[in-house]
């Protein structure tokens, strides 16, 4: 077994030292016959050849978008959540892969966006979060859709401004969400902080609602990035509990320039038990679809596709084909997202199956500018090659036209017995120049020349002679 081993082995290097060698040869030998060129211009252009298909292997294999992304969405069931499962759906159509990761709401997405150690992709994030940080490394493929707040409390009197609420317990949502953010930004604008009188409590959506239906909360901070809609729902119908309407909402979006004056019209979640009785006026950020810088085009492309889909329609909050869309707020808009907004899907997948379109779009996108480079450097190195020979054979011409001067100058038979050895020197020297057949006419022509510059030294000789 061991010898078997051993002779395979010495047989492997043998090919390998021999055969390559001369595969090699035959290689050159190939493109010599075929582009007329010498040993030298030969080896440059088959070296540029590999390392032009080097390059173009590498290009289309690190080309192939990803089949899996990875999503950072919000607590189960929360809006995020759901709709994270939407897009989730969508992609697999086109045999995309969405892993879904929980988290607390959009803090918590930004801060995983931002970490290089954290494995993912893409998030939700509401804007307001951001807080002056560094951003480099994030682009947005657009606004999504709208995030009211909702605030929910017990009074026996309505409240109309927040500044109402110091002094009581107050939930704000889990450190992490943006509904713990944006409480704060707005408790903050009318001099409620926390450390003071009033008690901001760090709890899930479950637990506040459970507290301000028990009487252990005076009011709810809620968004869809932390809390569910069927929680929102169960609120909005406990007789007890009351919705916040924003009377300063006008103020609110003059003053917080990320926030945007809502309203959530009477009778919009239960027109039989109509509530809300009335018209409520609310705040609320957008949500953008916040992605990392690598993403690939294609699947920025698919992902712009499924919120056309699923956020395109119109809605209590929301006009029809108002999202997505491409402003710009503290995340700057992805080229490729702008480019999709102006045009849309790229022709290929408009019309072709994804996973078609997909291997069609990394053949047009490697291998056009692989000719584009190959032809012009196989180009220029016939050019130089051809110009290198042209050279060469002006050389000998130069020779024998110094040679024909010298002729008429020199008489004696000495004289003319050193031209007629510079000739003969000239024509050897020009017989083992090797030439291309591509060259075979130019220095046919160049050795006729010399017999005739031959001709006229033995005719002067003869000459002389008679």
């Amino acid at each position: 077994m061991r010898a078997d081993k051993e002779r395979g082995s010495t047989r492997f290097r043998s090919v390998f030292r021999d055969g390559f060698p001369r595969a090699f040869s035959h290689i050159q030998n190939t493109f010599k016959e075929t582009f007329g060129l010498g040993h030298a211009a030969t080896f440059a252009a088959i070296i540029l050849i590999i390392l032009v298909t080097i390059f173009a292997a590498f290009w289309f294999y690190n080309s192939t978008p990803p089949k899996t992304i990875i999503i950072t969405s919000g607590p189960e069931g929360s809006l995020f959540d759901r709709t994270a499962k939407k897009y989730a759906r969508i992609l697999a159509r086109n045999k995309i892969t969405l892993k879904i990761i929980p988290s607390q709401g959009s803090l918590e997405n930004f801060k995983r966006l931002n970490d290089p150690s954290f494995h993912v992709d893409i998030g939700f994030v509401q804007n307001g979060v951001v807080r002056d940080q560094d951003i480099d490394t994030l682009v947005s493929l657009g606004s999504i859709f709208y995030e009211p707040l909702l605030i929910f409390y017990r009074s026996a009197s309505p409240m109309e401004l927040l500044s109402q609420m110091s002094g009581k317990r107050l939930a704000v949502g889990k450190a992490g969400s943006g509904t713990h953010a944006l409480a704060l930004t707005l408790l903050s604008a009318n001099g409620i902080k926390p450390g003071g009188k009033t008690k901001l409590l760090e709890m899930d959506a479950e637990d506040a609602a459970k507290g301000l239906i028990a009487g252990d909360v005076d009011a709810a901070f809620m968004m869809g990035d932390a809390a569910s809609s069927r929680l929102m729902i169960t609120l909005l119908k406990t007789p007890e509990v009351k919705l916040f309407s924003f009377a300063q909402a006008d103020g609110y979006a003059r003053r917080i320039t990320y926030l945007k004056k809502l309203n959530l019209p009477r009778g919009s979640a239960d027109f039989g038990k109509d509530i809300p009785p009335q018209d409520v006026n609310l705040i609320g950020p957008t949500v953008e679809l916040v992605a990392r810088t690598h993403l690939h085009p294609v699947l920025s492309d698919l992902l712009l596709g499924a919120a056309t889909e699923i956020h395109g329609k119109a809605g209590v909050f929301q006009r029809q084909g108002e999202f997505p869309s491409p402003v710009e707020h503290e995340f700057r808009i992805s080229d490729d997202a702008s480019r999709f907004y102006k045009s849309g899907k790229s022709f290929l997948y408009r019309y072709l199956p994804f996973t078609m379109a997909s291997l069609a779009n990394r053949i047009l996108a490697v291998f056009v500018p692989v000719f584009v480079i190959l032809i012009p450097g196989l180009r220029m190195i016939t050019a130089v090659y051809r110009w290198r020979l042209r050279m060469r054979i002006y050389r000998w011409y130069g020779m024998l036209l110094a040679l024909e001067r010298d002729i008429r100058g020199h008489k004696t038979a000495e004289e003319r017995e050193a031209l007629l050895k510079r000739t003969h020197n000239i024509e050897q020297a020009v017989n083992k120049m090797k030439m291309p057949a591509s060259f075979g006419e130019p220095f046919y022509i160049l050795r006729g020349h010399i017999g005739f510059v031959r001709k006229q030294l033995t005719d002067m000789a003869q000459l002389h002679e008679g």
